[in-house]
């Protein structure tokens, strides 16, 4: 599938020179903002992968001819400029998607070309978050719906797609009002949930939540991305997982270096539901020789496995 090519110069400035990027909002509910602004970690290695898996689901879903449905749960504001104060303060995407170039990896030819679809000279400059992505992938018949908090968030979201008929921005808290698009008019499509997790009970929430959309709409593809801070947080989502009677569950895993209670964030992972049946055998090849390109030296790894068979 040809992706459109889209114009990074819509997007909203503060300055001449800097776009005001953030991304997933988590609200202590209803009155304090949390710190967490993607705009930090655009980029970088966790959303290598995560985009990798979304990109092979998306084209799936567009290689038929019916319409599908794409909902994001926790959106940001779709597109980030690497070159911003905040991006350049961490400078994440050195260790992710700046390591990596497109003719050195034609198995991510689609990923690359999402990419590019926001750059209009070929380099790198902005890098799009999922519902960016996910616009290069509609079609008139297909729709999109994108939930997001943060209200100057969600404004630039807005004018992000503001082109796209197909799509939604809702201001309004996705776990809350989300099980009420369940399941679309096409009943084909796939949920992304991804909040930032500072909120600790949204470990539990996210399992609700894809166990009820799950039994709403079994044949959706659910596909849930984490960050591995506290291991056993991770262990215990899993496990709910495995019992859960959901069938057909795989996932992905990408880390820099080893578990560890001190430094953070050190891998990242992707939980999928109903993936696209050549995911598997794709993530196999590529996970080994991604984790080799972006290894720091401190021990990079991945995992790569089938939770519960179909």
């Amino acid at each position: 599938m040809a992706l459109e090519k889209l114009d990074p110069g819509r997007v909203n400035n503060d300055s001449p020179h800097t776009l005001p990027f953030s991304a997933k909002p988590s609200l202590i509910w209803n009155t304090t903002l949390l710190s967490y602004r993607h705009s930090f970690h655009a980029g970088n290695f966790a959303d290598v992968l995560k985009h990798i898996v979304l990109v092979e689901i998306l084209e799936h879903l567009s290689q038929k001819d019916k319409p599908f449905g794409y909902i994001d749960t926790h959106s940001g504001a779709g597109l980030y400029d690497l070159y911003s104060e905040t991006a350049t303060k961490l400078g994440e995407h050195q260790g992710g998607i700046s390591k990596l170039k497109a003719d050195k990896w034609p198995e991510l030819k689609s990923y690359f070309d999402a990419i590019d679809g926001c750059n209009k000279d070929g380099k790198l400059r902005f890098y799009p978050g999922s519902p960016l992505i996910a616009t290069q992938y509609l079609r008139q018949k297909d729709k999109a719906w994108l939930y997001e908090l943060h209200p100057k968030d969600y404004q630039l979201l807005k004018q992000n797609t503001a082109r796209h008929r197909q799509v939604i921005a809702t201001n309004e808290d996705s776990l809350s009002n989300v099980l009420g698009l369940i399941p679309p008019a096409s009943r084909r499509g796939v949920m992304l949930v991804d909040p930032s997790y500072e909120i600790k009970s949204d470990y539990e929430d996210v399992f609700k939540l894809i166990k009820q959309a799950h039994s709403k709409f079994s044949t959706g593809t659910y596909a849930l991305w984490y960050p591995v801070v506290d291991r056993q947080r991770i262990n215990k989502l899993e496990r709910r997982f495995i019992n859960s009677g959901i069938k057909n569950i795989q996932r992905f895993e990408l880390g820099l270096e080893p578990d560890s209670v001190e430094r953070g964030m050190t891998s990242s992972g992707m939980i999928v539901i109903n993936p696209p049946w050549k995911l598997m055998g794709k993530m196999t090849q590529l996970l080994p020789r991604l984790s080799k390109a972006l290894d720091t030296g401190d021990g990079a790894l991945y995992r790569c496995d089938q939770l519960v068979d179909e």
